[in-house]
């Protein structure tokens, strides 16, 4: 069974005004960088975001504690800087963001100006174990064209300096302002991907392997697959079902490595990803066996459809479908924004709602604890 981890990007908001808090630095200074329980507190680009990585899982309910642990660590992080954390992937206020104190961290906003200095998004990262990177390989060139479908699942941020944007994930459209951000085309084998990654860094524009943003690639740390679509979602029972859909896509790939892989290019990828970015779950996405665009729940359920067999294997069929189905009823985290929203037009009420469902289990959710 596939091991899974993930990392939860956080926004670190005053906890009586409610308004971002430029104290991530000093937040994860003052907590251990490793727990005991495995998980790790650290600094982000900008001062007003917390990261938590949980360590990996083998189950779903094994995942859903390990993001709730996380988030309780780094609330309790953030209360020594007289903080909270939100699970925001945008602020939803206007906010000015200050950018974190170390060189590389300087040398990013002086090389990409206000692209580094506007930057503040919260992201969910999602790690895979692999045995090989000629096995990662295989397994990024036939989980791209699924990738926005989790984007969809995971739409958290429709909010930006205190407007609504129209999109039910404008966290990805300010990412993919980042120049080697987003989808890439497909490897074919370990030696393209280790050339094509070196032809990149040689152009001088990123400036280290670590600004390699694409939306899905091999970690240089550890064997495995990191998945970077995602918003980091609201719920925390969303934020496991998404994992658990990741490492079945995972193994549904690495299974079927001598089928050929999808020939979608990444300028096509890129519409796509738009798409998911734009209207989440609540209208279409493109099929990805069709390249056409169809309501989304039909493309989801084509997601369940191909990885049914991991999740039959892994014991997680029931708790998915479940999960998944609530989504598509109940709307994403951007849904819920906007109903916060709603009442008294009022950007507070948005974080004050956040700061709730950040840390609540919703046993509705279809998740066995």
């Amino acid at each position: 069974m596939r091991t899974f981890g993930v990392e939860e990007e956080l926004l670190l908001v005053d906890a009586s005004t409610l308004e971002p808090l430029p104290a991530g630095d000093w937040a994860a200074s003052l907590q251990k960088e490793t727990t005991s329980t495995g998980h790790q507190v650290t600094a982000e680009l900008q001062q007003e975001q917390i990261e938590v990585a949980s360590p990996p899982q083998t189950t779903m309910a094994g995942q859903l504690d390990a993001i709730l642990t996380g988030r309780a660590l780094a609330e309790e992080a953030a209360a020594n800087v007289g903080g909270r954390v939100a699970a925001l992937p945008t602020a939803p206020g206007r906010v000015d963001p200050h950018l974190g104190p170390t060189s590389r961290y300087r040398r990013i906003g002086e090389r990409f100006g206000l692209i580094a200095a506007e930057q503040l998004t919260n992201g969910f990262h999602i790690h895979v174990s692999i045995e090989s990177r000629d096995e990662g390989v295989t397994v990024l060139d036939r989980i791209r064209v699924w990738l926005p479908t989790l984007l969809a699942l995971s739409a958290n941020s429709p909010f930006w300096q205190g407007a609504d944007t129209g999109y039910a994930s404008y966290r990805y459209q300010a990412w993919s302002r980042w120049p080697t951000a987003g989808p890439v085309d497909p490897y074919g084998s370990a030696d393209a991907y280790e050339r094509h990654q070196a032809a990149v860094l040689a152009t001088g524009v990123p400036l280290d392997a670590g600004m390699l943003y694409d939306d899905v690639r091999l970690s240089e740390h550890q064997p495995t697959v990191e998945v970077r679509i995602a918003d980091v979602c609201l719920a925390p029972s969303d934020a496991a079902v998404i994992a658990t859909l990741t490492r079945a896509l995972v193994e549904t790939a690495a299974r079927e490595s001598d089928r050929p892989a999808p020939e979608v290019p990444a300028s096509l990828l890129r519409l796509w990803s738009w798409q998911a970015s734009h209207s989440g779950v609540q209208d279409r996405l493109i099929d990805p066996t069709t390249g056409t665009p169809v309501p989304a729940g039909d493309v989801v359920a084509r997601l369940l459809d191909v990885v049914r067999p991991v999740l039959n294997d892994y014991g997680d069929e029931e708790r998915v479908d479940a999960a998944v189905a609530q989504i598509l009823e109940d709307g994403t985290g951007a849904r819920k924004q906007r109903q916060a929203y709603a009442a008294r037009e009022d950007v507070r009420d948005v974080v004050a709602a956040a700061l709730e469902a950040t840390h609540t289990y919703a046993a509705d959710r279809g998740h066995d604890r």
